[in-house]
């Protein structure tokens, strides 16, 4: 013996309401982000309002380079 449809409905409602949030709430973290995707994985200090670098940062390589032999 079947399963009547009707007895299936209720998930189907369940299912259609959480891709809609789902499908909501990411659309409005996009808008929140000026329309741009979200990214994934950054820290605190990955966004910052200061182009130049703070003082102890002016060189990104910490290995001392020896001279060019001439």
């Amino acid at each position: 013996m079947g399963v009547p449809f009707e007895a299936l409905l209720p998930y189907a409602v369940m299912t259609g309401f959480f891709a809609f949030s789902a499908v909501s709430l990411g659309k409005l973290k996009e808008i929140q982000n000026g329309g741009k995707r979200p990214r994934r994985g950054i820290d605190q200090w990955d966004q910052t309002d200061r182009a130049a670098a703070p003082a102890g940062f002016e060189l990104n390589n910490p290995w001392r380079c020896e001279q060019r032999f001439i």
